[in-house]
């Protein structure tokens, strides 16, 4: 098997697929997320019935879980039950690359492919149909962006 089954890019944000439902009997997810210096990635969500664990490969993930500000750099990890709002950034000068592990695999390549294809370069994303996307595949916009 190829270690990596699938990249997928969404805007600055890169995703390079491990394993996914098909491989596990849809019990987990587990993708690279690569995150250039001072991107920011998704709208402050939770999942409702799948959990996240992140592990740090390179550089330093700023994550919000639950309002409470985490560092994830190398051999860092933060699990992050289901219901629990939270988000990643990078507000470093260095890319970070994290493994993540979604369980069970509700979330998976096939959400963020919608994701990928309803964000258009140079045009704003429309938050009623990422928010349609991501209800459809159990994840919850939370109402703003808590301040760091």
């Amino acid at each position: 098997m190829p270690a990596v089954k699938e990249i997928i890019r969404i805007g600055q944000l890169e995703l390079r697929f491990l394993l996914d439902g098909d491989d596990t009997r849809n019990r987990l997810v587990m993708f690279e997320m690569i995150i250039p210096a001072g991107a920011k990635v998704p709208v402050p969500h939770y999942h409702i019935d799948v959990d996240e664990a992140v592990y740090g490969l390179e550089g330093t993930l700023s994550s919000i879980v639950n309002g409470e500000h985490i560092s994830i750099g190398p051999g860092d990890h933060c699990f992050i039950p289901r219901g629990v709002v939270h988000y990643h950034d990078n507000l470093s000068d260095k890319e970070a690359k994290t493994l993540c592990v979604l369980t069970p695999a509700s979330i998976g390549p096939a959400y963020f492919r919608e994701i990928r294809d309803a964000i258009k370069p140079g045009v704003p994303p429309d938050p009623k149909v990422l928010g349609e996307i991501m209800n459809r595949h159990g994840l919850i916009p939370a109402v703003s962006k808590p301040a760091q």
